[in-house]
């Protein structure tokens, strides 16, 4: 599996798997199969409600744990020194871990929830800073972070985020984000690669799907993965688990990457961190 090194010399997997809505038995399964066909980093958060199936599958995978990149997060309603750090204590406990490979804020505080919203990620940021410090977690990052958010935090911060996990995918893939985090040192990692199963059916993602002998999701993770980004797919569906790591044997080329950069807007989630809770309304 081919690693991005972090900016704190730590190395990721460039493909992980994701567990979003993967709950109970079937979450505890999912990973476990994910593990058997080679995937070594495992993606959950704390608002995900699975955390004790994420840490039961990895358990029972009978891998060694040094060998799994472990990511959670730490939900917006729980932002704040105190708060972070008792939220991640629970994370942890839940996972059943000693540690975590990867603590992100999931999303950041704004100007629209928070009065103070640069204090609300800078108190929360130290924490996790200082969790590092304890080695209870390898490397701190963020997620749904825009250029404003990550500037402030900048202004605080004495570590650097080591990762910014944001929506990526075919159709929507912020690149003007994307350049000021790779300016900035800060690895960017796709949530919803196949922007929810938008992509399927879209002409020029079909064609160059048929050209290569490979599916419309591995043409999408594969093109992640040439923007040197991380991607994290998830299905729970072992067949797809299988296929989504399979994108290591082929290459597109620089204008199959620029066909698809330019596609229109596609599965677009209309979940923006400068106003959340609140969702944009949009048409799919």
């Amino acid at each position: 599996m081919k690693e991005i090194v972090l900016n704190d010399g730590n190395k990721i997997p460039i493909v992980g798997f994701g567990t979003y809505k993967s709950t109970e038995q079937e979450g505890v399964q999912s990973v476990k199969n994910a593990l058997a066909a080679g995937y070594r980093m495992i993606d959950t958060a704390a608002i995900y409600g699975n955390e004790e199936d994420v840490g039961k599958g990895i358990k029972e995978s009978g891998i060694d744990r040094k060998e799994i990149f472990v990511t959670t997060k730490l939900w917006r309603e729980n932002l704040g020194y105190e708060q972070a750090k008792k939220a991640f204590e629970i994370s942890l406990k839940k996972l059943g871990l000693n540690y975590v490979d990867l603590y992100l804020i999931h999303w950041p505080a704004n100007a629209k929830n928070y009065t103070d919203w640069q204090k609300a990620n800078a108190d929360s940021w130290r924490a996790m800073e200082e969790l590092q410090a304890e080695g209870k977690i390898k490397s701190i990052g963020v997620s749904n972070f825009w250029q404003e958010h990550l500037e402030a935090l900048f202004q605080t911060a004495n570590i650097i985020p080591a990762v910014n996990q944001i929506e990526f995918h075919p159709g929507y893939w912020q690149p003007e984000l994307t350049a000021f985090c790779k300016q900035n040192g800060i690895a960017v990692e796709s949530w919803s690669p196949l922007a929810r199963g938008k992509v399927f059916g879209n002409e020029v993602l079909v064609a160059i799907a048929k050209k290569h002998n490979k599916s419309v999701s591995q043409v999408c993770l594969r093109w992640v993965i040439q923007h040197e980004a991380i991607v994290i797919p998830k299905s729970t569906t072992l067949e797809r688990i299988e296929e989504n790591i399979n994108i290591f044997d082929f290459e597109l080329s620089k204008d199959e990457i620029q066909q698809i950069d330019k596609l229109p807007e596609i599965g677009f989630s209309g979940e923006l961190p400068n106003i959340w809770p609140d969702r944009i309304n949009i048409k799919n």
